[in-house]
């Protein structure tokens, strides 16, 4: 398709797109000549990336190239953006390979290989090899990061918090994300189109992440306080001990 058709079917004004072009935030389009370039579907869904990141997790251009670069950033990004920041990736995979080298996390993680390790080990990440070294997608890049900013808030190994503790997670969140797949498949299979389905999902999982998170915090400060008086003492079913406690 031509620029004008790009324009049409991404609301998206052609200098916007010349900007995000410019940034290294959509692929190259093909040039079969000089004058004249060809865009494919790929720069529609690339460019409607941006633009939610943009409006729906109020992410700047520049934090957008920073991330998708593997630079990471200082600002919080909800858990909500990283969809969209692996299409951005995925369409530059083929030019640029896997977007974080975990060499790349050693400056501000000391951990970072170690960790990164512990976390592939029990299920919540993969290490991608690359001939850059051992690299991280962008998601599981940021667990890392987020466990090493665990660590400098003190949740390190003087107090037996390891990443492996977090073992327990990937049941909790593979019986979660299942029942809702399955929950939601249920209810929409045969009343809505694929399309709309897709737009359900795509605006209501922010807001479900969102939801559970806000229970998970309500739920931890109530068993918190229950420990404290002494009306809780047993760990929760399924509990996953780290390794140096396990016999």
């Amino acid at each position: 398709m031509k620029m004008r058709e790009l324009e049409d079917r991404t609301g998206v004004h052609r200098e916007t797109i010349r900007v995000y072009l410019r940034e290294g935030l959509i692929p190259e389009p093909e040039r079969p000549r000089k004058t004249v370039a060809d865009y494919g579907e790929e720069h529609v869904q690339a460019i409607l990336s941006v633009r939610r990141l943009q409006r729906e997790n109020r992410l700047t251009l520049a934090q957008i190239k920073a991330i998708i670069g593997g630079e990471g950033t200082e600002g919080r990004v909800e858990a909500s953006a990283f969809d969209q920041l692996e299409q951005l990736v995925a369409h530059r995979v083929g030019v640029d390979g896997p977007p974080v080298t975990i060499a790349s996390l050693l400056e501000r993680y000391p951990h970072a290989a170690e960790d990164a390790r512990t976390l592939a080990k029990i299920g919540i990440l993969d290490i991608i090899e690359t001939d850059q070294g051992e690299a991280l997608s962008i998601t599981c890049a940021q667990l890392v990061r987020i466990w090493g900013d665990m660590r400098k808030a003190g949740f390190d190994q003087r107090l037996d918090y390891t990443p492996d503790i977090l073992g327990f997670y990937t049941e909790a969140a593979d019986f979660v994300g299942r029942w809702e797949a399955s929950t939601f498949m249920e209810r929409v299979d045969g009343h809505i189109d694929v399309a709309e389905a897709a737009t359900m999902v795509e605006h209501a999982l922010p807001l479900m992440l969102d939801f559970f998170g806000l229970m998970r915090q309500r739920a931890f400060f109530r068993y918190v306080e229950a420990i404290r008086a002494g009306k809780e003492t047993d760990r929760p079913a399924g509990k996953v001990m780290p390794s140096s406690a396990q016999p």
